[in-house]
């Protein structure tokens, strides 16, 4: 069976390696801008300054005749240009170095800017494929635009997505139907064993031999029931869908298990809110609520207890079983909402599947299940539903 892992360590994993690309691209960028805009001050300054310093020298220029005077004069004239070439030569190394500062402000901001664009694409697929889930393989991404290396990233992904669709569907449909075509032979064979012991003067063996065989069939047949259960689950097929009230299918399931809490002697207590309920299949929902109070029973040491709490949220319920017991191991615990897992070498109760049929039903119905290993001992179930706060049509 294929499994999803947990997506707060995945988003967080995809976040950070998603934030580095993010600063490789913004520092390539401003790298590039940064040494594209020097470049340009030096060559700038340097073909100024050999503008400025090629003025060719004005006293070659005066007359003979000219006198001493005037020859002063030239020298003044040339201090002077010499001062104002230094000036000017100071202005543009200041003016240069504050040109690079801004310009590596506005290429950190350019980068920036372009590693987003750069990476826009790549993000709305990492978005739509996070949505995607087991119950809803059949959306794709559908991206558009040139054939380039994003769109091909894409088509591949929605490849992907169409091969686990089908994987899953096929792995469904052979749950169904082998769970309904074993059941023929485990009639005929229940048959058998009745036709046997209504014979005359049966033989105690045959008597003693059909009792332990109805036992195993009873547990074949409850086994391909789970089967069938976590099949239609699975598939989300809610055609029966209405109001139903978590509170009643609690009494229904203490009733039904009354006999085996009171010969453990367990201590039950329930706290629940007047009315709870939610939306979805009646039958699915009290296979979920059933499992959930046979866990708590099956699994629970004598004299022990039992304590069954609710709340309403705004748009939300929660359904809390809670058992005393040994403490347990929390990596044990989570694996406990997978098929055929138990704890120890405890193979009892729903043949596994009992917890398993709780999660896909919960899911189903857009909700969730949360196991915890009380600290004190125990386990703690909470099933958490959709509330519906006003009758709602079927």
């Amino acid at each position: 069976m294929l499994l999803l892992g947990r997506p707060g360590h995945a988003d967080s994993m995809v976040g950070q390696r998603r934030g580095t690309v993010r600063w490789r691209f913004t520092i390539l960028y401003a790298v590039v801008f940064l040494l594209s805009g020097a470049g340009l001050l030096v060559l700038t300054f340097l073909l100024s300054g050999g503008s400025v310093s090629n003025v060719a020298p004005a006293g070659d220029q005066v007359g003979q005749g000219g006198s001493a005077g005037a020859e002063l004069r030239v020298r003044l004239l040339e201090e002077q240009l010499r001062t104002v070439h230094e000036q000017q030569s100071r202005q543009l190394l200041v003016g240069s170095l504050v040109a690079l500062v801004v310009m590596a402000v506005i290429s950190l901001v350019l980068g920036r800017g372009l590693a987003q664009r750069v990476l826009r694409p790549l993000r709305l697929i990492t978005g739509a494929t996070r949505r995607i889930s087991a119950d809803s393989l059949d959306q794709r991404l559908a991206v558009t635009g040139p054939a380039d290396e994003v769109k091909d990233l894409a088509d591949t992904i929605d490849e992907l997505l169409e091969r686990l669709e089908a994987s899953f569907t096929a792995q469904r449909r052979f749950v169904a139907n082998a769970s309904h075509e074993l059941r023929t032979p485990l009639a005929t064979m229940r048959a058998s064993l009745d036709v046997a012991v209504a014979k005359p003067d049966p033989a105690a063996s045959t008597l003693r031999l059909a009792d332990r065989l109805r036992t195993q069939l009873d547990r074949v047949d409850h086994l391909l029931d789970g089967f069938l259960v976590l099949a239609r689950a699975q598939h989300g097929a809610l055609a029966d869908a209405a109001p139903v009230d978590l509170g009643e299918l609690v009494d229904a399931a203490l009733r039904e298990r009354s006999a085996d809490a009171q010969h453990k002697n367990l201590t039950v207590t329930v706290d629940l809110p007047p009315v709870m309920t939610t939306c979805g299949s009646p039958a699915l929902l009290a296979r979920l609520v059933g499992n959930v109070v046979d866990n708590a029973v099956t699994h629970n040491e004598d004299n022990g207890w039992i304590r069954i709490t609710g709340s309403l949220h705004e748009k939300e319920m929660v359904l809390v079983v809670e058992t005393g017991g040994r403490v347990l191991d929390q990596q044990d615990v989570d694996r406990l909402l997978l098929p055929f897992e138990r704890l120890g070498d405890d193979r009892t109760g729903t043949a596994g599947l009992g917890l398993s049929i709780v999660a896909s039903v919960a899911t189903a119905h857009d909700g969730r299940v949360a196991l915890l290993a009380r600290p004190e001992g125990g386990l703690r179930v909470s099933v958490h539903l959709p509330a519906v706060s006003a009758p709602v049509a079927a």
